[in-house]
C-alpha cells in the first residue's frame, strides 16, 4: 500500500465545506468526503471541539490524520473526521471560542488559522490493503468503506432515535451515532467474525438482512425472558440466539430460576445469569470465591492433608473446593469448604 505524508493547510480543507446530516460532509474543494453517509455523525463535545481550535490557534501540532484515495481521485477521511469537522465548523461560523467567532477575529488571526498546516497521510491501495490499514488505525465498523450495505444500515442503526435504538436500547450498550449498535448486530450475526462478514457482504445494496436479524433477536429475548431487568443490558444475546433459538424452553420455569439466582449471594455476576440458564456453564456467574480466612480455617482443620489423595501440602499448594457443589445447593461458607491439592481439585473440576 502506498502511503505519503503531506502538509495540507486549513484554507485548502475548508474550501467548499458543506455539512448535511443526511448526505454527509465534504470539503477540500469538493474532493474530500469528510463524513460519508454510512459513517457516524459528529459527536465531539464542546470541550473537545474547543480544544482542537485552541491547539490550532496556539500553533501546536494536532495528531496526524489519514485520508484514503478513491479510484476517482477523490479522498475520504479514514481517521481525523471529528477534528476536521471541528475546524471547518469554526471557520464556517457555527460556534465561537471564548465568545469570539471566526468572522470576529482580526485578519492576522484569521490568516494564522487558515495557513495552519495539517499533517495528513494519503493512503492508496487495493481493498485488502485498505482494510488492513483501517484495522491498524481505527478498528471499528465506521472504518469499512465504501461498503454499500453500511450506507443503507445507517437509517436503521446509526442515527439518534433510530429504529434499532427504539426497540433495542434496553439490551444494547453504547450509542447509535458511535456505530455501537451497528457493530453489535454485525458481531452477533457473524458470530464475532466481522471482517469475514464485511468481505462477503460489502456490496449488498441494502441492510435488510441485518435489520431483520436484529428484530428476530430482540423478539426472541422478549419471549424467552419476558421480565426485564437492568442486568439484561449488554448481555451477548445475539450469541445466545444463534445457539439456542431452535431449542424449546419454558420461559416460566426460566424466570423462577432467574429470580432465585438473582437472590443468591454467591452469584457475583448477575448479568451472567441469562447465559447460564441456557448454557449451564457456571463461569458466567463468577461464583463467589472462598476467603483467605476460610481457606486457612479449612487447611488447619485438615492439618494440611488433601482429602482426596491424603497427602500433606503447604497452603499455597492447595485450592479451596465446595464440599457440596454450588449447583447442588452448596454455599460458599467455611462449613462447606475443603482444601484439595491443585492436581486433585482440577481433576475433580474437569479443568
Amino acid at each position: 500500500m502506498k502511503i505519503e505524508l503531506k502538509e495540507i493547510s486549513i484554507r485548502e480543507v475548508v474550501n467548499g465545506y458543506k455539512n448535511d446530516n443526511e448526505e454527509g460532509v465534504i470539503g477540500y474543494s469538493g474532493n474530500l468526503n469528510i463524513r460519508p453517509k454510512y459513517q457516524r455523525e459528529f459527536v465531539y463535545k464542546d470541550k473537545q471541539r474547543d480544544a482542537v481550535i485552541e491547539t490550532v490557534i496556539k500553533n501546536f501540532p494536532l495528531n496526524v490524520m489519514y485520508w484514503v484515495k478513491n479510484s476517482d481521485n477523490t479522498y475520504e477521511v479514514m481517521d481525523g473526521q471529528q477534528r476536521t469537522i471541528s475546524i471547518c465548523e469554526y471557520v464556517a461560523g457555527k460556534f465561537s471560542l471564548n465568545y469570539r467567532y471566526f468572522h470576529n477575529l482580526e485578519e492576522v488571526e484569521k490568516e494564522q488559522i487558515l495557513n495552519y498546516k495539517l499533517m495528513i497521510y494519503f493512503c492508496e491501495g487495493n481493498d485488502k490493503e485498505k482494510l488492513d490499514w483501517f484495522k491498524t488505525i481505527n478498528w471499528s465498523i465506521a472504518s469499512f468503506a465504501p461498503y454499500e450495505v453500511l450506507t443503507d444500515a445507517k437509517k436503521y442503526f446509526s442515527k439518534t432515535g433510530c429504529p434499532a435504538y427504539n426497540i433495542g436500547s434496553d439490551y444494547v450498550t453504547g450509542s447509535p451515532i458511535r456505530q455501537d449498535y451497528l457493530e453489535t448486530v454485525i458481531d452477533w450475526l457473524s458470530n464475532g467474525d466481522i471482517e469475514s462478514y464485511m468481505a462477503v457482504n460489502q456490496h449488498k445494496p441494502n441492510a435488510n438482512e441485518l435489520w431483520l436479524y436484529f428484530n428476530k433477536v430482540i423478539n426472541w429475548i422478549k419471549v424467552v425472558f419476558p421480565k426485564y431487568r437492568k442486568e439484561m443490558k449488554g448481555v451477548n444475546f445475539g450469541t445466545l440466539y444463534n445457539k439456542y433459538k431452535d431449542i424449546e424452553v419454558d420461559s416460566i420455569e426460566l424466570e423462577k430460576e432467574i429470580t432465585a439466582l438473582m437472590c443468591d449471594e454467591d452469584v457475583t455476576k448477575k448479568s451472567g445469569i441469562y447465559s447460564y440458564v441456557l448454557s449451564r456453564d457456571e463461569k458466567y456467574l463468577s461464583i463467589r470465591a472462598f476467603t483467605a480466612n476460610q481457606k486457612r480455617e479449612a487447611y488447619e482443620k485438615q492439618n494440611g492433608i488433601c482429602v482426596k489423595c491424603l497427602k500433606h501440602f503447604e497452603l499455597n499448594e492447595m485450592e479451596a473446593d465446595h464440599i457440596t457443589p454450588w449447583h447442588e445447593g452448596g454455599k460458599t461458607t467455611a462449613e462447606n469448604c475443603q482444601m484439595l491439592c491443585k492436581n486433585d481439585n482440577r481433576t475433580k473440576s474437569g479443568r
